[in-house]
């Protein structure tokens, strides 16, 4: 092995097409890679400021990087992806030596039996996976009151700019490691706005895809109308690779079936021009109000970028059912379902077959597992695990309703619009409903240093229309900058 700096230059901030080069060149390895990465994590992660992204390191990474090295000059690479140090969301499964937690000491020694779908793609891609992310425990469903990026198995999760700055969840550690520089890409989860919040709070980039275009296989859930996975990266270019391997139809997940873009290779909609001629809606009531005058700012600023890029700005819009889908119900009535059918595929000698022995768990544990209670957790198992009581139903068709054909749908066919703009994250909850795909873009930062980001939205299955835009304005403002440490 060559004798490397620990910490060389190039590292930071590259690129998979950068980095890709150099193991093409055969000017690195994807072992020394691997190592180089794992030297950080130590010095950042793990010790220095301590931000604790991650929260269990694949103890088969370095012999994975190397088969692939041998692979590389043997009989070629597989593809953009070969090689090259992902993390993802421990969440997902993965059937190796690590755990599937979510971040809770009740699982804390289960190991999945079989890979999550967009493992298997990943791993078939030559990706390899560097370890699992910490996140808000159970992915934020637990309690109310649990702070963004803590888990009873994890421990807190900090924002690498700042201890004083939110991490955001509940993907808090896919974002947090990014941002920092522990991976070259990550894989989070959104159910309502937990890979769009990290995104903003990290200075990165956040893909919510589309429901439908990426599988849930394999995936611990909370709400099978409004779960996915997507991409989280520092650039929008890296984000639309990853996108392209995670994208597939899975006979098991049969949402995916619907895909209408199946076949689409998102990095051909990267364009400097992208926001010529495009007609962008600005959400601002009530989704600024929520903000501080200082986010305002620096949103308002990016709002005029956007229309200096070449956009027809329309501002401010006004969604008519915005105030109308706050409610948990169908969150809360899905999670008992789902959670039930996912802990009857891991091992039954834990002792954890339903929502009730999590909850009953958690109480034996006492403390170590209810720093914050279980509010959320009792709620769910309130419910009959049925999905038949009326107030489910009618929230259901709600959700659809003021989301859609009286939310998103109304307003973009009264201002015939390409995308919506959202202040941060703040418009999640809507699209999350909507099962329409979002994506964060770096805006920049306020006075004392807290990145800011803005959301772009558009209906069903338009991510390139969205990458087009998203490519547009991180190309035109480049406010993407890593934190000091």
């Amino acid at each position: 092995m060559k004798n490397l700096n620990p910490e060389p230059d190039w590292l930071l901030e590259i690129t998979i097409d950068e980095l890709q080069e150099k193991l093409t060149k055969l000017e690195i390895t994807s072992e020394e890679v691997v190592r180089l990465y794992l030297y950080r994590i130590a010095n950042y992660d793990k010790s220095g400021p301590s931000i604790n992204s991650i929260i269990e390191i694949n103890p088969e990474a370095i012999h994975i990087a190397s088969a692939l090295d041998y692979e590389r000059k043997t009989k070629g690479s597989r593809g953009i992806l070969h090689g090259i140090p992902i993390l993802i969301k421990d969440n997902i499964d993965t059937a190796d030596k690590m755990h599937t937690s979510s971040g809770s000491v009740v699982l804390a020694d289960s190991y999945a039996s079989s890979d999550a779908h967009i493992v298997g793609k990943l791993r078939e891609a030559g990706a390899i996976i560097l370890g699992k992310t910490n996140l808000t425990e159970w992915a934020h469903f637990t309690a109310e009151n649990m702070p963004p990026g803590y888990s009873s198995r994890g421990g807190r999760t900090l924002n690498p700019y700042s201890a004083q700055f939110s991490v955001g969840g509940s993907s808090s550690g896919s974002g947090a490691a990014i941002a920092a520089n522990f991976a070259v890409v990550s894989v989070g989860t959104e159910t309502s706005g937990s890979i769009l919040s990290p995104a903003s709070q990290n200075g990165i980039v956040g893909i919510k895809p589309t429901l439908g275009l990426v599988s849930r296989s394999g995936i611990i859930p909370i709400s099978h109308n409004q779960d996915t996975a997507g991409p989280m990266a520092r650039t929008v270019r890296d984000a639309a690779i990853l996108l392209n391997v995670l994208m597939s139809v899975d006979l098991n997940d049969p949402i995916t079936c619907s895909n209408s873009i199946s076949k689409t290779d998102f990095t051909t909609f990267l364009n400097n021009d992208g926001l010529q001629g495009k007609r962008i809606g600005v959400a601002r009531k009530p989704f600024f109000t929520k903000l501080s005058k200082e986010k305002i700012s620096v949103l308002d600023q990016a709002i005029v970028d956007v229309r200096q890029l070449g956009a027809e700005v329309i501002d401010p819009i006004e969604i008519p059912s915005s105030e109308k889908i706050e409610d948990i119900n169908v969150m809360l009535h899905d999670f008992k379902i789902g959670i039930n059918a996912y802990l009857k595929t891991i091992d039954p000698s834990l002792g954890i077959g339903s929502l009730k022995d999590v909850i009953a768990k958690n109480a034996a544990i006492g403390d170590t597992a209810l720093k914050y209670g279980q509010s959320t957790l009792l709620l769910a198992e309130e419910t009959s695990g049925t999905l038949t009581e009326p107030l489910y139903l009618q929230s259901l068709l709600n959700d659809t309703i003021y989301s859609r054909e009286k939310g998103i749908d109304a307003v973009m066919k009264q201002h015939s619009l390409d995308a919506i703009v959202f202040p941060d994250y703040k418009g999640a909850l809507l699209t999350a409903k909507a099962g329409y795909p979002s994506i964060n873009v770096p805006a920049g930062f306020t006075a004392e240093g807290e990145p800011v980001g803005i959301t772009f939205t558009a209906k069903a299955y338009q991510e390139p229309t969205l990458l087009e835009i998203a490519y547009s304005y991180e190309q035109g403002t480049k406010h993407r900058k890593p934190p000091v440490f």
